[in-house]
């Protein structure tokens, strides 16, 4: 297939560029910089240019393609709702490029159920949930398989691990080196899901393959790793003490990332393996963790 990639040189987008590449598909990711247009020309993939906020080259994007995954979003936390918006009307305008073709089309959603709900493929978007913002973008994309396109949704955990990782973990990796502790809130009971981007890479190209219109799929691994078994093993990797901070005091040590570290999410992929015979191969977060990449280079987060 000839397949339009969103997101195509960011941590998962560029994974899913070259799984895409083995397995013998064209790629043309979509580029808004410079480096990144080297990087997927470096990869063996065609650019397009254009961005989210530039509908008419993502629905030339789509229109030229046999099918299209749909990775990237605006992490803009100063106002989260505009890019929850930018993402929907994205969608909106490649998934029109694509209706009544029955050409896939394969987005990234992740885990919208309220916290401490176990997550099947079968729970729909909650709007009390983490990420309310993105209710809007799943109810879309799922919606359009009622209109010729094999649409398909991919929801990714809160940590997807690898090295270039930049997210949640690394930002509990700085935190900690800032601090002198690795720590976690209460006893650390509450549970993160996790899979690691090759893995997920891997779900991706086969939902674009084969995946039925109108499915939800889970990139999980790790059902629920706790989240004292991330503090003892960042503790471990820095050789710094682990500690429990009170609730009442998690948001002075941790800022911003103080409700991702309290949040209690599991979830399963049994559907989505059955479905389409997906099985992680790659190591779970703790293994992952305790190969040492993740503090090797000083600062790691890029949130």
């Amino acid at each position: 297939m000839r397949v339009f990639v969103t997101g195509a040189s960011g941590f998962v987008g560029s994974a899913v560029v070259r799984e895409l590449l083995g397995a013998g598909h064209q790629v043309v990711g979509l580029a808004r910089s410079d480096s990144s247009a080297a990087a997927l020309t470096a990869a063996g993939a065609e650019v397009h240019r254009g961005d989210l906020d530039d509908l008419d080259s993502l629905r030339r994007g789509a229109a030229a393609a046999d099918g299209v995954i749909h990775t990237a979003f605006k992490h803009d936390f100063s106002d989260i709702a505009a890019s929850g918006a930018i993402d929907l009307h994205a969608i909106e305008a490649m998934g029109a490029a694509l209706e009544g073709t029955g050409k896939p089309l394969v987005t990234t959603s992740v885990f919208l159920v309220p916290p401490g709900v176990f997550a099947t493929e079968e729970d729909p978007a909650d709007p009390v949930s983490v990420a309310p913002f993105r209710v809007p973008s799943e109810e879309a994309t799922l919606a359009l398989a009622e209109r010729g396109v094999r649409a398909t949704l991919v929801r990714l955990p809160p940590s997807v691990h690898g090295r270039g990782d930049g997210a949640f973990v690394p930002q509990l990796i700085d935190i900690a080196r800032d601090r002198g502790v690795s720590a976690m809130v209460g006893d650390g009971t509450n549970h993160w899901p996790a899979v690691h981007r090759l893995d997920a890479a891997r779900l991706f190209r086969l939902a674009l393959e084969k995946a039925p219109a109108g499915v939800r799929l889970h990139a999980i691994d790790d059902e629920g790793v706790p989240l004292h078994a991330v503090a003892t093993a960042i503790g471990h990797g820095l050789d710094l003490p682990v500690v429990r901070i009170p609730p009442a005091e998690a948001a002075a040590h941790f800022g911003w990332i103080s409700h991702f570290v309290s949040l209690n999410l599991q979830a399963s992929s049994a559907l989505t393996r059955q479905r389409l015979g997906w099985k992680p191969e790659e190591p779970g977060l703790l293994a992952d963790l305790a190969e040492g990449h993740y503090f090797e280079d000083g600062r790691t987060s890029k949130l």
